[in-house]
């Protein structure tokens, strides 16, 4: 029989302050929003609250990026100008500052003197949230220059921006409660690349280059003497941004592996626009790297090699964003450059048109739903105009529109895509597009009762697959199989946490060439979770509604595979109540899956990907954990008296972990 030791976990707590209890607060799912308990709209952005959302505020351990920038040459010039003068131009310096730090999705924690605090990632992670904090610092520059330039003309002076950015785990309270915004050694590092860069320069730590290195150019990296660490700070200073380039490319290719059913499926959608001469829609739904872009470029490659194939991908945030896949796939087939000015991007629209009657009419419309108008047409018109554009381009071949990340799709081109699914009639198209399991979410009856739609789930690689996806990626030089399996393991199909995980590991030098074959030439068992992966995790996980997270949380400190029963004992009596739905909520979202009865009880549920456990699991704070940890092993005890022998090393594992948080 296994005892708690309760007074060592009581004292490892003494003297810490009792926690603060908190209004309820329901999170909105899609600005990340917290708003009072009863609210049915979001305040921030209008739309919908999850039933059953609220919950107690609480301070979790998430991995944010922080932006300080701090404006220098302030004091130099108020020796020389009025105060007057000196607040104003301070006060729309900061202004401009905050407006596009909020622009990309930054929350401004607060302005020091003469220096902005931002993080990226609170209330709500993104994905992306250091491509997002780096674009915003280059914007800061030039926003900086437009002021100087007033500066210069005005008063003679001007001045300067150094920034430092940086990535890493805070604790995240909630600042309405009195309680620190964010709280960690990334927030003192971000802090120090600032007062170590240059007038004009942008520092960035190690972290944030990981996550945004496709997206950059850097000088050579620099080790820094930070005060207050003990170790040198390796830093990058950063020289351009690129505006439109992903934070994170593919960097490992290799064949596709698998996906037979799935191609088979694409060739025969394909055939019907062909021989009926007729528009489908078909979507491929599957959760980040599963190879949904693997897919569709295999399609292509064997099956539409005479098709006219335009692409398109929507933006998670931004201005004028609603037909911005439009606006790529019509720049492509006018041949319009980034360099043409307004006047040659409509003259090359036209041309575009020039077998339609109604051409001026068309692109008239269609300038003004990409930004070549300065004024906006009608819904209707708009959607007239561009389906009457893919008819007249697919006069003489097939065409193939491909849009990409439509989670992140506005309505009003969801709206459009499933006008033209409807409308389009004796022209060869084939919509094609792609988006993840949530999509759904807000887009439940997306293709339902149209005969020309079709909607597939790509599935994660079986283990024989996506063993054979690494041994395609290091090549002829061969990898011993037991390594070859472990990755793959880790991986649990996924094939781009195979591709990150064989890049992170060459990258950092665990996995050498030796002779044209691979060897292990380090610690295997220390290999860290590659950093996008994290974020592409956590983000999905922070773009649940509180109910649903904290099912997960909890479920999450029981292990790898759960019981509905013992997140039930984990949660309080509101909460409890809604369990079912939500469980079922998130099998559907591909979070969780049904498991075979396992263990000692029955309704057991697994998490999809380890990984996805472990994020759910380390978002809590380690008080939280300790608490829940003594919780399931009391619960265990309570439920499982017959068994007691069977269950005490699960039991004492939940009290250990417990004892060491």
């Amino acid at each position: 029989m296994v005892r708690r030791p309760r007074a060592n976990v009581k004292n490892s707590t003494a003297g810490a302050a009792p926690l603060r209890t908190l209004p309820r607060m329901a999170t909105c799912g899609s600005c990340g929003g917290a708003n009072p308990d009863g609210f049915r709209f979001c305040g921030s952005c209008g739309s919908p609250l999850p039933m059953g959302a609220t919950g107690a505020a609480r301070e979790t351990r998430k991995t944010v990026t922080i932006l300080f920038s701090d404006v220098t040459g302030s004091t130099a010039m108020g020796e020389r100008l009025d105060p007057e003068s000196m607040r104003r131009i301070l006060g729309r310096t900061f202004a401009a500052a905050r407006e596009i730090l909020e622009r990309h999705g930054g929350t401004v924690e607060k302005f020091i003197g003469d220096a902005v605090m931002a993080v990226f990632g609170v209330p709500t992670i993104h994905e992306d949230d250091a491509l997002r904090a780096v674009r915003a610092a280059a914007e800061l520059n030039e926003a900086l220059e437009a002021i100087n330039a007033d500066m210069l003309r005005d008063h003679g002076v001007r001045i300067g921006m150094r920034t430092g950015v940086n990535t890493g785990e805070v604790v995240a309270g909630d600042p309405s409660a009195g309680e620190s915004f964010v709280t960690g050694d990334a927030v003192n590092v971000a802090a120090r690349l600032e007062q170590a860069a240059q007038p004009g320069e942008i520092m960035l730590g190690e972290g944030t280059y990981r996550l945004v290195r496709d997206a950059v150019e850097v000088d050579a990296p620099i080790e820094l003497e930070l005060k207050g660490k003990s170790a040198l700070v390796r830093a990058f200073r950063l020289q351009r941004v690129d505006p439109d380039a992903p934070a994170h490319l593919r960097r490992l290719d290799a064949p596709l592996v698998g996906r037979v059913r799935e191609l088979r499926l694409l060739a025969q959608a394909f055939e019907r626009v062909q021989s009926d001469s007729a528009c489908q829609l078909f979507t491929v739904l599957g959760t980040a790297g599963v190879g949904k872009s693997r897919l569709i470029a295999a399609f292509l490659e064997q099956e539409a090699g005479d098709a006219l194939v335009l692409r398109g991908r929507c933006l998670p945030y931004g201005q004028n964003i609603t037909f911005w896949p439009i606006g790529e796939i019509v720049r492509a087939a006018a041949g319009i450059h980034a360099d043409d000015d307004t006047d040659g991007a409509r003259t090359r629209l036209r041309a575009l048109l020039d077998d339609d009657p109604e051409a001026d009419l068309v692109a008239e419309r269609i300038g003004q739903a990409i930004g070549l108008e300065e004024v906006d047409a009608p819904v209707e018109e708009t959607f007239w105009a561009i389906r009457r554009l893919f008819e007249t381009l697919a006069r003489d071949r097939t065409l193939v529109v491909v849009i990409d990340d439509l989670h992140w799709a506005a309505p009003t081109l969801l709206d459009l895509i499933e006008h033209a699914t409807d409308w389009i009639r004796e022209s060869p198209i084939l919509l094609l597009t792609m988006g993840r399991p949530e999509f759904l979410d807000s887009r439940p009856a997306w293709g339902g009762g149209k005969l020309n739609a079709t909607t597939i789930l790509l599935e994660p690689l079986s283990e024989i697959e996506a063993e054979e996806l690494v041994a395609q990626l290091v090549g002829e030089t061969g990898l011993d199989v037991r390594l070859r399996r472990r990755i793959s393991d880790a991986a649990e199909g996924n094939p781009l946490f195979v591709e990150e995980l064989v890049a992170m590991l060459v990258d950092d030098g665990v996995l050498r060439d030796e002779g044209g074959k691979w060897v292990v030439a380090g610690d295997l068992s220390g290999v860290a979770v590659p950093p996008t992966i994290a974020a592409l995790i956590a983000a999905r996980l922070d773009r649940l509604g509180l109910g649903d997270r904290t099912v997960m949380e909890r479920a999450s400190v029981i292990g790898r595979v759960f019981w509905r029963a013992a997140v039930s004992e984990l949660l309080d009596d509101t909460a409890r109540a809604e369990l079912a739905p939500r469980l079922a909520d998130l099998v559907r979202r591909e979070l969780i899956r049904p498991d075979r009865a396992t263990g000692f009880f029955s309704d057991a549920f697994r998490f999809r990907h380890a990984l996805i456990r472990d994020a759910a699991y380390e978002a809590l704070s380690k008080e939280e954990r300790a608490e829940l940890h003594l919780r399931f092993a009391d619960w265990l005890e309570r439920t499982s008296v017959e068994r007691l022998s069977e269950i005490e090393a699960i039991v004492g594992h939940h009290q250990e972990q417990a004892a060491r948080l």
